[in-house]
C-alpha cells in the first residue's frame, strides 16, 4: 500500500531478467531538464529518435529509441520519458541509476535540481497516477493488471474489453439512468403540494423495472468476466485408490501426482490450473479420506486433515469412486461404508451452493451394468462415469465442471470483472429491488425510496471513480507489477 504523491518517478518497466529490449520510463511534472541531460538534447513529441544515453561524463551507456509523451497527453497524464535499450539487466540498472543522479543534479540554467525528489516507483504507481490524473477510470486501470495477468485468450480478450472502457461505459449508462430517477423522486418530494404526480408521467416503476433488467444482464456479463479472471477451485476426493491422482493426471495431460496400487501414495495436495473454453479451472488433488478409526500414519494423517481443509474451501468437489471395489464381492460393504461416511461429512461441511459431483472412476474394467447399479444409488446427484485411464467420460466432466461454474459459452461481450465489481453489482441489485417495493408503497414511502435509489448509485460509482478510501486504492495498485 501506498501514499499519494505528485513525486516524480522511475521505474524499469519490463520483465527482470535478460531480454532483446529494455525500458525505463520516467513520470512526472516538467522532466525537459532531464531528458537533456539523458539523451543530449531535446525530444520532438511523441517521436521514436534513437541516440546514446550519456551518463555523467557524457559517454554512452547504451544506444537506443527515446520517446517523450508531454503531459497531458500520456498514460499518466505528467510528462512521460521511455528510453528503449538493450534488455540487459546491467543495462537497465545502470540508465536507472543515471535518471536518479541526473535528477538530482542542479541545472547550470536554472541553478535547480533537474528533477527534484526523482525516486523508484512502487508497484501499480504509473497506473495510479493514470487514474488520479482521470486517464482512465479505477475499473479501466484494474483491466491494466488483469490483461498482464491474463491466464487465457479468453480472460486477456475480456480484460481487453474493460481497459477499453466496455464495462465502465455499461456503469455509467446505468448510473445516468439511475440519476434521472432520482431526480423524479427528489423533485416529488420536494415540491408534495403540487398535484402533478411526476412519478406517474414520466412512468417511474417503467423506469426502474428497465433498470433492473439492464443490471441483470451486466451483472451476468460480469459474473462470467469474474469467473475468467478467477476461474474455480475444483477439489478431488474419495478413498484412497480411487483413481484421484490418476484423474488429475488425465484431466491436466500430463504425469503431475505420483501415481501407484499402494493406498495412501499421495499425502499432501497436487494441484494445477487447468482450462476449458478459456475458463481457469484450479485442479487439486488430496490424500485418501479415511475414518478416524484406520490406522493411518501421522504424516497421512496430516494429509487427509488438509484433505478436508481443501474441501472446505472449494467452489466444487470431484467425489471419487472406485467401481471396481464398489461391485467387488469381499470388499464392497466395508468400500460403500466408507463413501456414505464420506458423503454424510460432504454434507454437513460444504454449503448447498457448493456442487458435488459423483465421479465414478475404472468404468473401463467393470461391466455396464454394475456402473448403472453404482450410480443408481446416488441418482438425485450428477453422477459421470469416466475412466482416468483410457479417458472415457472425460469430456462430459470437462462440461459439466464448466455448468456447474456457471460458464456460458455462447456468451458474447465478455469483460473481465473482479468479486469487487460483482460484489458492487449484487448491493446495487438489492437496493433497486427495495426501492421497487417501495415505489409500490407510493407516496408513503417515497423518502426511503430515494434512499435506496442513493445508495444503488454510490455502490455503482465505487466500480468505476467515485472513490474516497486511499487505503483502498493503495491494496489494488500495490498488487501491480513495478513500473506498470
Amino acid at each position: 500500500m501506498h501514499a499519494l504523491s505528485n513525486a516524480p518517478i522511475v521505474a524499469i518497466a519490463t520483465p527482470p531478467g535478460r531480454g532483446a529490449v529494455g525500458i525505463v520510463r520516467v513520470s512526472g511534472k516538467s522532466i525537459g531538464p532531464l531528458v537533456r541531460a539523458l539523451c543530449g538534447r531535446d525530444l520532438k513529441p511523441r517521436e521514436a529518435t534513437y541516440l546514446p544515453f550519456v551518463d555523467a561524463h557524457d559517454e554512452a551507456i547504451d544506444h537506443g529509441l527515446a520517446l517523450y509523451f508531454p503531459a497531458p497527453h500520456s498514460f499518466t497524464g505528467e510528462d512521460v520519458l521511455e528510453l528503449q535499450a538493450h534488455g540487459g539487466p546491467v543495462v537497465m540498472q545502470l540508465l536507472l541509476a543515471r535518471c536518479l543522479e541526473a535528477g538530482a543534479e542542479i541545472d547550470t540554467a536554472t541553478q535547480q535540481p533537474r528533477l527534484a525528489d526523482l525516486r523508484v516507483a512502487q508497484p501499480g504507481e504509473f497506473t495510479q497516477r493514470a487514474f488520479l490524473n482521470d486517464k482512465m477510470d479505477l475499473a479501466q486501470a484494474e483491466a491494466v493488471a488483469d490483461l498482464i495477468d491474463a491466464s487465457t485468450e479468453a480472460a486477456a480478450r475480456g480484460a481487453t474489453r474493460s481497459l477499453s472502457g466496455e464495462f465502465s461505459k455499461e456503469i455509467h449508462s446505468l448510473r445516468d439512468a439511475l440519476i434521472h430517477l432520482r431526480m423524479l423522486v427528489e423533485a416529488t418530494l420536494d415540491f408534495p403540494e403540487e398535484e402533478i404526480d411526476f412519478l406517474q408521467k414520466a412512468d417511474a416503476t417503467g423506469q426502474l423495472s428497465r433498470l433492473q433488467a439492464t443490471l441483470a444482464r451486466v451483472m451476468q456479463r460480469a459474473g462470467q468476466g469474474a469467473l475468467l479472471r478467477e476461474g474455480i477451485k475444483v477439489v478431488i476426493a474419495g478413498q484412497p485408490n480411487a483413481g484421484k491422482s490418476s484423474l488429475l493426471n488425465a484431466l491436466a495431460g500430463a504425469e503431475l501426482a505420483i501415481v501407484t496400487p499402494i493406498a495412501g501414495t499421495t499425502r499432501d495436495k497436487v494441484q494445477q490450473t487447468i482450462q476449458i473454453d478459456g475458463v481457469p479451472l484450479h485442479i487439486i488433488d488430496t490424500a485418501g479420506l479415511r475414518q478416524s478409526d484406520e490406522k493411518v500414519d501421522l504424516v497421512e494423517k496430516i494429509g487427509i486433515e488438509r484433505a478436508w481443509a481443501e474441501i472446505e474451501n472449494a467452489d466444487a468437489v470431484l467425489f471419487l469412486h472406485d467401481l471396481v471395489r464398489w461391485n467387488d464381492t469381499a470388499e464392497s460393504a466395508n468400500y460403500q461404508a466408507a463413501d456414505a461416511a464420506i458423503a454424510s461429512q460432504l454434507a454437513s461441511l460444504l454449503p448447498k451452493r457448493v456442487p458435488v459431483i459423483q465421479v465414478w472412476n475404472k468404468v473401463d474394467a467393470v461391466q455396464p451394468q454394475q456402473a448403472e447399479i453404482a450410480t443408481d444409488t446416488a441418482a438425485e446427484s450428477v453422477n459421470i462415469t469416466v475412466s482416468a485411464k483410457n479417458g472415457q467420460g472425460l469430456e462430459t466432466l470437462r462440461r459439466t465442471l464448466l455448468q456447474v461454474a456457471g460458464w456460458q459459452p455462447a456468451a458474447e461481450g465478455v469483460y473481465i470483472a473482479r468479486e469487487r465489481h460483482v460484489q458492487a453489482l449484487r448491493q446495487v441489485s438489492a437496493h433497486l429491488d427495495l426501492a421497487s417495493g417501495q415505489l409500490k408503497a407510493k407516496s408513503q414511502a417515497l423518502d426511503l425510496l430515494a434512499e435506496e435509489l442513493r445508495l444503488a448509485q454510490n455502490d455503482l460509482s465505487a466500480i468505476t471513480v467515485e472513490f474516497t478510501s486511499d487505503d483502498l486504492l493503495g491494496v489494488i495498485f500495490s498488487k501491480f507489477c513495478i513500473g506498470k
